[in-house]
């Protein structure tokens, strides 16, 4: 549910109403403003990510090496050992990993096309 607040603009606010209220934290009458000017003090540090083990490696050299990754994150995240915006990170990161993995099979290929074409033309 929406945040039943108008602010001063007529526009009412985008954010998504807390459990058992009507408003979002910024806007709940129920929470004291000190509360509030705390917590934005805090900003997203309360959100950070702190990974306290090194996760082991798995070679990703190849589009293999990237399944294999993703395999064994999604693992990790279905059993709990793992932190979904860790999962998101990695998975972003194998989408990259795999699209320079191919551009670079491609670059290797054109290469060889070109060499058999200044072949031909002699």
């Amino acid at each position: 549910m929406q945040c039943k607040k108008v602010k001063e603009d007529s526009e009412q606010c985008n954010a998504n109403a807390m459990k058992d209220s009507e408003f979002c934290y910024t806007h709940n009458p129920d929470i004291p403003p000190e509360e509030k000017k705390e917590a934005q003090a805090k900003g997203g540090a309360n959100r950070a990510v702190i990974i306290d083990k090194a996760l082991p490696e798995i070679p990703v050299v190849d589009v293999e090496g990237v399944v294999l990754l993703l395999a064994d994150t999604v693992n990790q995240v279905r059993s709990g050992r793992m932190n979904i915006k860790v999962a998101n990170c990695l998975g972003t990161l194998a989408g990259q990993l795999v699209k320079a993995l191919e551009l670079a099979k491609y670059a290797g290929k054109i290469d060889l096309l070109e060499a058999m074409l200044k072949k031909r033309e002699k």
